[in-house]
């Protein structure tokens, strides 16, 4: 099916031909035969519904061929109660209840509080019931449409750079290198979204979902979704009614988003615990030149006392470009490979390498992929699909990438060579991997050894790739698993953490990583980076260089990285002070940001948490989007303004402002209330409710040197404020 290059502006709602589906029965054989399943004759096939404990599944009978394994575990299905009648019937399970209309097929679900979702038949027309199709399928796919209430709000679908409150916005589901943060393009998507009223709706495909969310050219009132595929798999998760609270920490309210957000990793996976050295400080940049360019600036880091656990040698600093990627270093500048690595662990360093799915003409390991089949097809000729990088998007920040061939992970020799060809690497001394690309899968004309197209596996692509990679580094990396990506699909949070991309360095990229990291912990990824600084152009912005390292210190890892150095003595004397502050400060919050991602763990929900999750009855906080809580109990709010003017929301109840530099507690400010503060180049505006203390370690210039317990635990050494 060919696909447009960008979401159209509006859908043709407005002719009476949208081929709207009528259930004409139901197929009572099924019922009988079949307890849990209740299937629907209808104009456009059987449709299949099902209940669980987190909702309802409504499936076409026609399935995809490939399944990917974006589901991780299939929901326990319950037994149904059919009541039917002459144009309708209701399924029910004991909690809830889904009234269906036959013609046009449309529902009711509502649980023993009263509705969640509809779709309703007050949006009329002239010449039909609805509207908008409650459900239909057109030549480009199925379309399914849902009512907002006038005031709702919708969270969720994937890394996005713009309002985390979706209302309004036209979506695509669909990964893109973004080469920014200023689009609605990015490399982190998933068809999933859900509503703080108890509802959330996720479809069950690898292929392109666009998302009308109450955007005005399609309907204000409607959330609309169309899935380009040929079958049909959707989840509507209902916060359970009977449920207790789930919200880590405070028990004084229910939080039907994490409930929601749940229900998705439930189902898609939950994020492994990371291993505690990577909440440690990443240095990186685009790139270290050569061995010794990195061997200096790593015994900088130790002779100037700058905290730190993990350097980073990038695509060019160990790859040769004009053969990449082939598993091996480039010889002319890396002779000894293994004595840089053995030299980097005697100061104590960890190591991540990157790497990417695609292999250069001009290598010998092209010739073997070739050989074997390895590489995604090109259907016009069968031959291997050459890859040509648009080298315009990159402009002079990349020298000249040669023509590539696309590894096709869904060969299972590709799949097991790739795996395999990490543990040499692991072997020397490497320990984590940053995985990067994985979004080329453009062009229809590329045919994958499953018999997927370009467009039908792109998403997937990604999951496949970076599970290939994590289950390396889970088998062979010495020092516990630790996966660092780039893109991302349903699924994808349970291969660790990712980072945001490559955001503009100014004050606008800033606010959209950030904002990208929030919208990803919306959709059930916990764990996320910005690259501290911005990663385009290396403009030596003091203020923006503080702002951002001192935002970062609160999310699940921090890297430092960017085009050009992004050591803090790179910088001027005050924002050299200023960042080795709060790289302490990261380091004395290790034991709770190793608490806080057990929660992430055991509760999926994220370290970051945009003001919705962590507020979910005070919504006079959801409006304030560019600041988060922490955890539990540290809010913060990062400044975005050279000026260093932050304005924010504090909660009810009273609150103190988070300064480490003195133990004992200053004068309480009331909440309920917006303020606006100027904060010096060294200050940062984070609070803590009265009554509440932090865990703090002791001072460490490497998660190594703080005391852990038995368990693994980082030891306590004191709390703000003291008692």
């Amino acid at each position: 099916m060919s696909q447009p290059a960008t979401a159209p502006e509006a859908f043709e709602f407005n002719t009476p031909d949208w081929n709207a589906i009528d259930a004409t029965s139901v197929i009572s054989e099924a019922v009988l035969s079949c307890s849990t399943q209740v299937c629907l004759s209808t104009t456009h096939g059987d449709l299949r519904l099902e209940f669980s404990q987190s909702g309802v599944r409504l499936r076409s009978a026609a399935e995809r061929d490939y399944d990917y394994g974006l589901i991780l575990n299939p929901p326990e299905l319950n037994q149904l109660k059919l009541e039917t009648a002459e144009h309708s019937c209701t399924v029910s399970d004991g909690n809830l209840s889904l009234s269906i209309e036959y013609s046009p097929f449309s529902f009711e679900l509502s649980d023993a509080s009263g509705r969640l979702i509809s779709q309703s038949p007050t949006d009329g027309h002239f010449v039909r019931r609805h509207r908008v199709p409650p459900l239909a399928k057109t030549d480009q796919g199925w379309v399914f449409s849902v009512d907002l209430k006038s005031n709702e709000a919708i969270y969720g679908l994937g890394e996005k750079w713009g309002a985390l409150n979706k209302r309004g916005q036209l979506i695509r589901s669909y990964n893109a290198d973004a080469l920014g943060v200023n689009a609605e393009v990015s490399y982190k998507n998933t068809p999933f979204a859900w509503s703080p009223e108890g509802w959330g709706i996720f479809s069950h495909t690898p292929s392109i979902v666009l998302h009308s969310v109450g955007h005005p050219s399609w309907s204000q009132r409607s959330y609309i979704i169309v899935v380009e595929d040929h079958c049909l798999d959707l989840f509507i998760f209902a916060s359970n009614a009977e449920s207790s609270n789930t919200q880590p920490g405070n028990s004084a309210y229910r939080n039907r988003g994490m409930e929601i957000i749940r229900s998705y990793t439930n189902l898609t996976g939950t994020a492994p615990m990371p291993p505690n050295w990577s909440g440690g400080v990443i240095l990186s940049k685009a790139y270290y030149q050569d061995p010794a360019e990195l061997l200096a600036v790593a015994r900088q880091v130790r002779d100037r006392k700058m905290p730190c656990d993990i350097i980073t040698i990038d695509g060019r600093a160990w790859q040769d470009t004009d053969t990449r990627f082939a598993f091996e270093w480039d010889k002319s500048r890396w002779p000894d490979p293994k004595a840089v690595l053995d030299e980097l662990k005697a100061l104590d360093f960890k190591v991540c390498i990157w790497e990417y799915p695609l292999i250069s003409v001009k290598h010998d390991l092209y010739k073997m992929f070739d050989l074997n089949g390895w590489f995604l097809k090109d259907k016009r000729n069968g031959q291997t699909y050459l890859y040509d990088w648009d080298q315009q998007a990159f402009g002079d920040v990349l020298s000249s990438l040669p023509k590539s061939g696309i590894v096709d992970f869904t060969h299972p020799d590709a799949y097991q060579y790739w795996k395999e060809a990490h543990k040499a690497l692991f072997d020397m001394g490497v320990d984590m991997i940053k995985s990067d690309f994985g979004e080329q899968l453009e062009d229809n004309n590329m045919l994958a050894h499953n018999g997927e197209t370009g467009d039908n596996l792109h998403n997937a692509y990604g999951f496949l790739y970076n599970k290939c990679v994590y289950e390396a580094a889970k088998k062979y990396s010495k020092n516990g698993p630790f996966l660092f990506s780039r893109v991302a699909w349903t699924g994808c949070q349970r291969l660790n953490s990712q980072w945001g991309g490559d955001p503009q360095a100014d004050w606008e990229g800033m606010i959209g990583n950030i904002r990208g990291g929030l919208s990803w912990g919306l959709s059930g990824g916990p764990f996320y980076a910005t690259d501290i600084g911005g990663f385009y152009k290396d403009t030596r912005d003091d203020a923006l260089y503080v702002r951002w390292a001192q935002a970062a210190v609160f999310s699940a890892h921090y890297r430092l990285h960017g085009i050009g150095p992004r050591e803090p003595w790179s910088y001027s004397d005050q924002a050299n002070e200023a960042v080795m502050q709060a790289l302490d400060l990261r380091y004395r919050l290790q034991a709770y940001l190793q608490k806080t991602m057990r929660q992430s763990v055991d509760h999926s929900v994220p370290v970051q948490r945009a003001m919705v999750l962590a507020l979910p009855n005070e919504k006079q906080a959801w409006a304030f989007e560019n600041q988060f809580m922490f955890g539990d109990d540290l809010l913060v709010v990062p400044c975005f303004d050279p000026r260093g003017t932050v304005e924010f929301y504090l909660p009810e109840g009273e609150w103190l402002r988070f300064d480490i530099s003195n133990l004992s507690a200053g004068k309480s400010i009331i909440g309920s209330k917006v303020y606006q503060q100027t904060l010096a180049l060294n200050e940062m505006a984070v609070f803590v409710r009265n009554g509440t203390q932090i865990p703090l370690n002791a001072k460490a210039l490497n998660t190594a040197e703080i005391p852990q317990a038995s368990d693994g635990r980082f030891e306590v050494h004191e709390y703000w404020p003291s008692s």
